[in-house]
């Protein structure tokens, strides 16, 4: 009985892998040494390309298979080293890559890849091949008087009957059918002979044994096979069970056989940094886990409001249980939010790629260091990340780091340099875009933020002049390339780092370059907050905002010109931000010296915040106040309390920016 077997579902986990295998081989190919490049990479490419073929064949992805197929070929012949590297031929491998990856793309989304591209990078592949074999031939010829190689190179030149005698022993029968498939790949199979456990294939071929070997050792151990010099015809393979295997004629020279074999067998093996026990898991699958975990962190914590009116004595049992449930709901959380964290090096190797092919274009020579790749951030931000520094990256490249002749004429060496970097921070994380180009120019800013009716003065601090450059339409650029323009699109980069609950700061002197700074919490999922009271409202505010909190005294409270208060804190004058008249809370004290000021931190300025009452601290699940209502100014999410009441977040970037300088009430806008 036949069983067909549906192999799209088989689609997912071939598109998974083929991703990440153009990531290696573009990696790998933006580090190749063009005079000497590393023999290890050339194989992974190789084999990078190799598996996306097979797996594209498997499925039917025909424009896939057919692009994948010439470009191994050249790749074989560059590992081989029939074929010199250069950077054009560098390029065409990394274009190649590129339209592998929109291929891929359709396929994934159900459509067939673009067939004018496909005729195109054919092509063009297929006349470097042409012209690499015509360079090979004249080398060929002159070369003809000097003595054979090693036999690992000999069956090049035997005829159809010779070759190489490829012996793989203890292999199922499945997987004889399979290696029989890849060996054909690599040449014209002249015989065969098969029985049960043992595969004899006569194989006529220009690829090395040392390339057999690695194609072989997807599938089996290198002990399970043997490569001699075809020498004889197919034979019975009774007969050839019976005689005593003829020595193995070198497949390559003696000394090296024993770790070129290791290599190709090591070679398949995946990375330890993925672990052999890894499985992939859908992201809606882990979204759901976190959104349950939030449920029972809401659920516990009204179960511990219920028993704190109990009796710690006679309920001593209960409050134990309820205190190991707590440390059991925040591990569970630590463990849960960890399987969404993700690496940085998720968005920063995207950019070497960008950086080599603008550098290229722009005639500049820029080299791109970065440190903390292993720094993790949480799915959801990383990928509303990427968009905003690569504008940042474009800018600096095309506005920051000046041309070879310009830095010369300014002492600099002539290759620039950009970095980008990633650090914890409490509870956020850091990161950086530094170059050491040319800096920014504030007199030119000033000018252009006059001339577009900014209010600004010459007296303003450096500090506020580079927050100038994130106005909306704000340009110096003499020249708008199509690479980018400093301060072109940078109010649109700001308010993605904002609505991500982050912020940007910019720091720059002249002539030695410009370092970006992007603030933003590890999570959006999960904060640690101190809740507050408001007339009969609760508030919750972020902690790691929470500098400290005191209760004014009237001689510290003090009406500025423009009618709104400033409180003085430790030789400091500090905006005073009225809680209950930003959102318009009734029944809320009036008085300062009433209440409690909170002193909060956002965006690298401070700011005193007047609330009735502290209530405490503790862990809150973030709620989607947009999905369920809608947007509210200075408000960044909702969470459930204990009692099942809804408590509004506060958004105390937004409230610093907005609320700080104007305090009318949030709520009515």
């Amino acid at each position: 009985m036949s069983v067909d077997i549906d192999i799209t579902q088989f689609y997912q986990t071939f598109f998974e892998e083929a991703e990440e295998l153009l990531v290696e081989m573009e990696q790998l190919l933006l580090g190749l040494d063009i005079e000497a490049p590393d023999p290890e990479h050339l194989n992974a490419i190789f084999r990078a390309a190799h598996s996306i073929k097979g797996g594209a064949a498997t499925f039917g992805f025909a424009a896939l298979t057919e692009t994948t197929h010439i470009f191994e070929n050249l790749l074989d012949r560059t590992r081989r080293q029939e074929l010199a590297l250069t950077r054009t031929i560098i390029d065409t491998f990394l274009e190649t890559k590129d339209v592998l990856q929109d291929q891929l793309n359709a396929y994934r989304n159900g459509t067939e890849p673009d067939p004018e591209t496909l005729k195109r990078i054919c092509a063009v592949l297929q006349q470097l091949a042409q012209e690499a074999a015509g360079h090979d031939a004249a080398p060929a010829a002159a070369a003809a008087p000097a003595p054979a190689p090693v036999a690992a190179t000999a069956p090049a030149a035997a005829p159809a009957a010779g070759g190489l005698k490829i012996r793989l022993i203890k292999v199922s029968a499945s997987d004889q059918a399979l290696l029989r498939e890849e060996l054909a790949n690599l040449g014209e199979i002249t015989g065969q002979q098969e029985t049960s456990g043992e595969l004899v294939v006569w194989l006529n071929t220009q690829c090395s044994a040392d390339d057999i070997i690695a194609v072989c050792c997807f599938v089996i151990d290198s002990d399970q096979i043997v490569i001699e010099a075809a020498t004889d015809a197919p034979e019975p393979v009774a007969a050839q069970v019976a005689a005593p295997a003829p020595a193995p004629v070198a497949a390559a020279p003696a000394p090296a056989a024993p770790a070129a074999r290791e290599k190709a067998k090591a070679a398949p093996a995946p990375a330890p940094a993925h672990g052999e026990g890894s499985i992939r898991v859908p992201t809606e699958k882990v979204d759901q886990i976190i959104n349950l975990v939030g449920e029972l962190v809401i659920t516990q914590s009204m179960l511990a409001q219920t028993a704190s009116s109990l009796d710690p004595v006679l309920f001593d049992r209960l409050f134990s249980g309820m205190g190991q449930l707590e440390r059991n709901a925040r591990d569970l959380q630590e463990a849960v939010m960890s399987i969404r964290m993700m690496p940085m090096d998720y968005v920063f190797s995207r950019f070497p790629r960008l950086v080599r092919d603008l550098a290229s274009k722009l005639g500049k020579q820029i080299d791109l260091v970065t440190f903390g790749k292993a720094t993790e951030l949480d799915k959801s931000l990383i990928e509303r990340i990427i968009d905003p520094l690569t504008h940042l990256v474009r800018n600096s490249l095309d506005h920051g780091i000046e041309t070879p002749d310009k830095r010369v004429a300014a002492g600099k060496d002539p290759t620039g340099q950009l970095i980008l970097s990633a650090q914890h921070h409490g509870g956020n994380i850091v990161i950086e875009v530094s170059d050491d180009g040319g800096g920014l120019n504030r007199e030119r800013i000033l000018a252009k933020a006059i001339q577009n009716g900014l209010p600004v003065s010459e007296t303003i601090t450096d500090e506020e002049v580079w927050q100038l450059i994130f106005a909306p339409g704000f340009s110096t650029a003499e020249v708008i390339t199509d690479v980018s323009g400093r301060g072109v699109g940078m109010d649109v980069v700001k308010r993605n780092i904002q609505e991500m609950g982050g912020h940007v700061q910019i720091s720059s002197r002249p002539g030695l370059g410009t370092t970006i700074r992007i603030v933003l919490p590890l999570t959006l999922a999960i904060l640690d907050g101190m809740s507050v009271k408001v007339g009969e409202e609760t508030f919750i505010l972020p902690l790691n905002c929470v500098m400290e909190s005191l209760q004014p005294k009237a001689e510290d409270v003090h009406t500025a010109a423009n009618s709104d208060r400033v409180m003085h804190v430790r030789g400091e004058y500090l905006p005073l931000l009225e809680m209950h008249r930003v959102f318009n809370v009734a029944g809320a004290l009036q008085e300062p010296t009433q209440g409690i000021a909170v002193i909060l931190q956002a965006e690298g300025k401070r700011f005193a915040l007047l609330v009735d009452q502290l209530i405490g601290q503790h862990q809150v699940v973030l709620k989607n106040l947009e999905t369920n209502y809608r947007k509210v100014p200075c408000i960044s999410a909702a969470t459930i309390l204990g009692d099942g009441s809804v408590a509004l977040i506060v958004d105390v970037g937004a409230l610093q920016r907005t609320g700080v300088r104007r305090q009318e009430p949030a709520l009515q806008q």
